[in-house]
């Protein structure tokens, strides 16, 4: 079984970092407001990246790493540019 991060982007532009081992359904809860909480409430929301893990413990670990990054960080994740993610980790370092 395989189990995803994902982060959504919320109608009002927000982001929003979730995990689950069923990254459709969690979708169309998501998009139907019936997961409540806080992408219920910024409808429509938008997959923009997800990633597969081996583990709940390791989704559960990137949704958290990624709820405590900047916006620009997850902007970076979105764009699959790991170079300005870690530019932006050594800035924050200093």
């Amino acid at each position: 079984m395989s189990f995803f991060a994902y982060l959504l982007r919320c109608n009002d532009g927000s982001y929003y970092a979730g995990h689950t081992d069923n990254l459709n359904l969690r979708l169309a809860q998501h998009e139907t407001g019936s997961f409540g909480g806080y992408a219920a409430e910024r409808r429509p929301v938008t997959l923009v990246w997800s990633e597969s893990f081996p583990t709940r413990d390791e989704a559960l670990a990137a949704e958290r790493r990624i709820k405590g990054w900047s916006r620009a960080k997850k902007e970076a994740l979105i764009a699959g540019d790991w170079d300005r993610i870690t530019q932006l980790a050594r800035n924050r370092q200093e």
